[in-house]
């Protein structure tokens, strides 16, 4: 465990109102800035809030204190090592947005993608006083023990980028996160456009137990069976996010299934692998065989302009603000909403060369 400490005498963020206004201003990119890709930033990539939906949870429905941020005890509860390049850029995110705010002690912790551990570094956290939680879930399922010690020591937890099963407003105060039944669906498109609208595809699935993995698959194949009757499915396999378990997974499927001519993968990590395999099987990867992944590391990114990858659907992983900004509301007695949805942009052969600032 990591503990960072800031000056008590930085201010904090925002006003209530500043940030309640500066929430409800945002909106969802209109198709035109939707097609030419990420629009263009100094780097930090903010996020945008596309939507919220369920019932509204305040500090009184949810029986937690007033909290001042500045005078507070923050924990971070990471999922996956920060080697993953999404993972590095939320934990970062998360760090530089509590300096910003100005949190007197921010506790970070990395679960290494193990459910108990994770499980373990929340209860130590809440241990070393923690007042508000912040939690990046390894599993969607399996957080009931952790959830039960921060409600029993009534400090709320805010999920971000996976959901759990859990109570709104009674075990968690809400979920910030991507819509990933739309990626999944958003993929599809691309990988129809990328293939001329026939194509063999091999789907790499993200790990098992989440809602990610759940969402983007059921969109990909939502859309495929509605929109694109030459788009084939033949093959599917869990590569569990990993860039090794993709090239090991697609050097066996393009062994079993050499007639495959395109490929579908969760994220970013496992399309690299997938490149690397095509390759190893004297195949020009995003020419013989087209590739479509979600994320938007600037190593897929990377492999677009390259010519390896055809098109990539970003999966934000910038919580840090929009974490916060939902705190101080929280805080300042708000009604904060079930599920905060934010929204993501797309690379592609036309604009990945000149937004690869953008990347991750």
């Amino acid at each position: 465990m990591t503990r960072t400490t800031f000056p008590r005498s930085w201010r904090v963020l925002a006003s209530a109102a500043v940030l309640g206004a500066a929430l409800a201003g945002c909106t969802n990119p209109g198709d035109d800035q939707a097609s030419a890709g990420p629009p263009p930033s100094d780097g930090g990539g903010d996020q945008v809030v596309k939507e919220s939906s369920g019932e509204g949870c305040t500090m009184q429905d949810y029986g937690a204190e007033q909290l001042d941020l500045t005078n507070a005890v923050v924990g971070f509860s990471q999922s996956e090592p920060d080697t993953a390049a999404f993972r590095a850029a939320e934990t970062k995110s998360i760090r530089d947005a509590a300096a910003e705010v100005g949190v007197r002690d921010l506790l970070v912790t990395n679960a290494n993608n193990e459910l108990p551990k994770q499980i373990a570094d929340i209860q130590n956290m809440l241990n070393q006083g923690a007042d508000f939680l912040i939690v990046a879930p390894v599993n969607s399922d399996g957080l009931d023990p952790a959830l039960a010690a921060a409600k029993q020591a009534g400090v709320p937890v805010l999920t971000i980028d996976r959901k759990v099963t859990n109570t709104h407003c009674d075990d968690y105060l809400a979920f910030l996160g991507s819509d990933f039944e739309d990626q999944g669906k958003r993929a599809a498109d691309a990988l129809n456009e990328a293939t001329g609208g026939t194509a063999k595809v091999a789907i790499l699935l993200g790990s098992s137990g989440n809602n990610v993995t759940d969402d983007r698959n059921a969109g990909f194949k939502e859309q495929v069976q509605a929109q694109y009757p030459g788009l084939e499915i033949v093959a599917e396999q869990t590569a569990n996010f990993a860039r090794d378990e993709g090239q090991a997974v697609v050097e066996q499927l393009l062994q079993s299934n050499p007639d495959i001519t395109a490929i579908y993968a969760h994220n970013d990590e496992m399309a690299l692998g997938a490149v690397t395999a095509v390759q190893a099987a004297g195949r020009q990867p995003g020419e013989d065989v087209k590739i479509v992944s979600i994320d938007g590391t600037r190593n897929a990114v990377q492999a677009i302009v390259d010519g390896h990858i055809n098109a990539v659907i970003e999966s934000n992983p910038r919580f840090g603000p929009l974490a916060f900004e939902t705190a101080e509301k929280f805080y300042s007695g708000e009604a904060i909403q079930e599920n905060v949805i934010i929204s993501d942009d797309e690379y592609n052969r036309d604009n990945a060369e000149g937004n690869l600032g953008n990347a991750f």
